[in-house]
């Protein structure tokens, strides 16, 4: 399973259209277009994920720099998520430091 970042969606891109794009390339497990946890609206960016290593890397060549919506697409392997849960946001904020 190989998960990839795909930057610079249009906010009108549809998880359909996005996986139409990939499809070409391959078997698509799942889309997933990231949205405002508060608005609902879409952020411009999403993941895909695709089974076939092989038929991924062959997609983020073939995608990477191209156009859809009129919106030039950035495509990359996802990196793993970060781990936020040490630093608890914003550590030290508004503390003076001597």
């Amino acid at each position: 399973m190989k998960k990839i970042y795909v930057g610079n969606l249009s906010f009108g891109a549809s998880e359909e259209s996005v996986r139409a794009l990939f499809e070409a390339y391959g078997t698509v497990d799942r889309v997933n277009i990231v949205t405002d946890r508060d608005t609902g609206q879409a952020r411009g960016f999403g993941f895909v994920e695709m089974a076939n290593a092989v038929e991924a890397d062959r997609a983020i060549a073939a995608l990477n720099g191209t156009d859809l919506d009129g919106r030039t697409l950035s495509v990359n392997e996802a990196r793993p998520k970060a781990d936020r849960s040490s630093s608890g946001g914003r550590s030290g904020f508004g503390r003076k430091r001597w």
